[in-house]
C-alpha cells in the first residue's frame, strides 16, 4: 500500500507554499473574481471532478473552479505556460522541458513512486524478449513525456544507448494504432492504456519501471499562482488526498468510477489500479534532487538547451 498525506502532511504543505489572504491575491483572478483553472489528465483527478467536493470546499473562498482535460503532461505544461490553467497533474519528464522552455512553474506535491504504471510492451507474437533486442528497433512513445525518460534509463541500465533506438513521436491513441499495424516494434506506454493494450491486445510487457525510474506524479501550478493562493492550493491537495484514500481502500468501486470516466472495461482499470501505490505527498528538497538528475541527463542527451536549477520551481 502507498503511503498517503495526512492533515499534518497537508499543512506541512500548505505552509511550505506561504499563506497569503484572499486581499493579497494578485494570481488566480478573473474579473475580481478568484478563479482556480484546472488542467488535468484522466484519472484521479477526473473523480474529483465528478464528485465536485473541491468545489463546495472552495466556495467559502470565493473561488470559482473551471476544468479543462488534456492527453498528456506536455500539453498541459504548454497551457500552464502561456496562462491559460493555474494547477494540473503532470508526470515526471514534462516539467524539465517545460522548464527548459521557460515555463514558471511551481511543484506543489507528488505522489510516491509508481513504477509499475509505465511499461515498454511489444505484440504478442513479436521476437522482442527482452530489452537487449532493441537495437535498432522503432519505439513508439510520446515526446517530453514520463516515458521518454524511462526509456533513457531503460537502454542505460541494460548496456544501450537512446541513439541505439528509433523513436517515434506519437501520443498515445496514434501510438496504439501504430502498435496494432505493427508499424512500430514497440510502444512505451503508461496507465491505463498500458492495461488496455495488455487486456485488449494481449501485449507483452518486456520491462517496467521497477528498479529504473520512480515514476512519480506531480501536481503543479505556476510561482506566481501558488504564492498568491496557498490556501486554494492546501484545499486542492486535501481534496485530492481524500479521493485517493477513498481509492486505496474501495479499489471495485474506484475501478467503476474511472470505467465511466474512461469509456473502458472494468477490468483495465481493475488491472491499473492494482498497479498504483496510493497517496499525495508534500514536495520535499529530495524529491525536487530526484528531479535534478532527469534534468541533467536530458542536457546531456541535448534533449534540453540549459542547465535547469529544479530548486527554482520550488515556492
Amino acid at each position: 500500500m502507498g503511503r498517503t498525506l495526512g492533515v499534518a502532511g497537508v499543512a506541512l504543505a500548505a505552509s511550505g507554499l506561504g499563506w497569503a489572504s484572499s486581499a493579497q491575491a494578485q494570481a488566480g483572478r478573473q474579473g475580481g473574481q478568484r478563479v482556480l483553472r484546472i488542467g488535468n489528465q484522466k484519472g484521479f483527478l477526473s473523480i474529483l471532478k465528478a464528485r465536485g467536493t473541491l468545489e463546495e470546499k472552495l466556495a467559502p473562498l470565493g473561488v470559482r473552479v473551471t476544468w479543462t482535460e488534456f492527453a498528456a503532461g506536455p500539453v498541459q505544461l504548454e497551457a500552464l505556460n502561456v496562462g491559460s490553467i493555474d494547477f494540473g497533474d503532470v508526470g515526471e519528464a514534462p516539467p524539465i522541458f517545460a522548464q527548459a522552455a521557460g515555463a514558471p512553474l511551481a511543484y506543489v506535491a507528488s505522489s510516491p513512486p509508481r513504477p509499475r504504471l509505465e511499461s515498454l510492451i511489444v505484440p504478442k507474437d513479436s521476437p522482442i524478449q527482452s530489452v537487449a533486442d532493441l537495437k535498432g528497433k522503432k519505439l513508439a512513445f510520446n515526446k517530453g513525456s514520463n516515458v521518454q525518460y524511462f526509456l533513457v534509463k531503460l537502454l542505460e541500465k541494460h548496456g544501450l544507448k537512446y541513439s541505439d533506438i528509433q523513436p517515434v513521436f506519437l501520443p498515445p491513441s496514434d501510438a496504439r494504432a501504430a502498435f496494432e499495424r505493427g508499424s512500430v516494434d514497440g510502444w512505451l506506454i503508461w496507465e491505463p492504456f498500458l492495461s488496455s493494450a495488455e487486456i485488449g491486445l494481449g501485449a507483452r510487457t518486456i520491462a517496467n519501471a521497477e528498479g529504473v525510474v520512480n515514476n512519480r506524479y506531480y501536481y503543479f501550478s505556476s510561482l506566481d499562482y501558488a504564492k498568491n493562493n496557498a490556501d486554494i492550493i492546501k484545499v486542492f491537495i486535501d481534496e485530492l488526498n481524500a479521493v485517493e484514500v477513498w481509492a486505496q481502500n474501495h479499489k471495485d468501486e474506484a475501478a467503476q468510477e474511472l470505467s465511466k470516466i474512461f469509456g473502458i472495461p472494468v477490468e483495465v482499470l481493475q488491472s491499473y489500479i492494482s498497479r498504483v501505490e496510493f497517496g499525495v505527498l508534500p514536495i520535499s528538497r529530495e524529491v525536487l534532487l530526484e528531479q535534478q538528475v532527469i534534468a541533467d541527463t536530458f542536457l546531456e542527451l541535448k534533449l534540453i538547451p540549459r542547465k535547469l536549477n529544479l530548486l527554482d520551481a520550488a515556492v
